[in-house]
C-alpha cells in the first residue's frame, strides 16, 4: 500500500476540536486534605479549583461551569448539605460527590435525597474518588455525534472518555484519552515522544521520563490485539489503519 492510499484508507473524521480539560471544584476546609485532593485530581489531567468554606464554595460553583464538585459536609459558614441543596436547586445537572467523615446511614440518605450523585466516607483511597468522579462525568456527559472523533474503525467518545474498536469499549484515564485523541488528530503521521510530552503532559523534553511509553502500553492493552498504535523506532508513534 502506498503512503497516499494508506492515508485515504484511514479516513480520519475530525468532528470537533480537542476538548478542554474537565474542571473540578473541591470544597474542603481542611488545607491538608484540600491540597491532597487537588494534587491527585490534577495529576489525572483535571483542572481543579479549591475553596475552603461553604459560602465561598457555593458562590464559586455557581459562577463557573464546572463539570463536577467534590464536597465536604463539615464546612465553616454554611454546612455542606445546605450547599448541596442550593446547588441542586440552581444546577440540578451538576454532579456532586460528597466526601465526609460522617459515614452514618441517615446522613448518607439525606445527602442523596438533596441531590448528591455519590457519597464517599473518609478516610478513602484517592484512586477510588477519581474513579467515582469519572463515573459521574460519564453519566452526565451529553450524547451527541459532535462528541465523537473517528479514525478508521477506531472511535473516541470525547464526552465519555471511551474508545471503541470493533466490539471492544475501553474507559480511558485522562492522560490515555488525551494521548489517543492527539494521535487521532494526527493519524497517519508520526508524532514524536517530545511532542506528546509537551502537548499531553505539558512537559518540556525530559530524556529520563518514560511516561509516554507507559501510557502507550496501557492504551494498547485496553484496545486489545488490534490496537492501531505503531511505534516508529527513534521517531515516535503513529496511528495506523484500524
Amino acid at each position: 500500500m502506498t503512503k497516499l492510499s494508506f492515508l485515504c484508507h484511514l479516513q480520519v473524521i475530525r468532528v470537533r476540536v480537542a476538548p478542554a480539560a474537565m474542571q473540578i471544584l473541591v470544597i474542603e476546609d481542611e488545607p491538608r486534605i484540600l491540597d491532597f485532593l487537588a494534587r491527585g485530581l490534577e495529576a489525572e489531567g483535571f483542572l481543579v479549583d479549591g475553596v475552603d468554606s461553604g459560602p465561598a464554595g457555593l458562590k464559586q460553583a455557581l459562577a463557573q461551569a464546572y463539570d463536577a464538585v467534590v464536597l465536604d459536609l463539615l464546612l465553616p459558614g454554611v454546612d455542606g448539605l445546605s450547599v448541596l441543596r442550593a446547588l441542586h436547586q440552581q444546577r440540578p445537572d451538576l454532579p456532586v460527590v460528597i466526601v465526609s467523615a460522617r459515614s452514618d446511614l441517615p446522613t448518607k440518605l439525606r445527602g442523596f435525597g438533596l441531590g448528591a450523585s455519590d457519597y464517599l466516607a473518609k478516610p478513602f483511597a484517592l484512586d477510588e474518588l477519581i474513579a467515582r468522579v469519572r463515573v459521574q462525568l460519564r453519566r452526565h456527559a451529553p450524547r451527541s455525534e459532535e462528541n465523537v472523533v473517528r479514525a478508521g474503525s477506531l472511535t473516541l467518545d470525547l464526552a465519555r472518555r471511551q474508545a471503541r474498536l470493533g466490539g471492544l469499549v475501553a474507559d480511558l484515564s485522562d492522560r490515555e484519552f488525551r494521548l489517543l485523541h492527539h494521535l487521532i488528530e494526527h493519524a497517519g503521521t508520526i508524532v514524536s515522544r517530545e511532542r506528546l510530552l509537551s502537548e499531553v503532559w505539558g512537559y518540556h523534553f525530559d530524556p529520563g521520563s518514560n511516561v509516554v511509553e507507559v501510557c502507550v502500553r496501557r492504551l494498547r492493552k485496553k484496545l486489545g490485539a488490534e490496537a492501531p498504535i505503531e511505534t516508529v523506532r527513534h521517531a515516535g508513534y503513529r496511528l495506523t489503519a484500524a
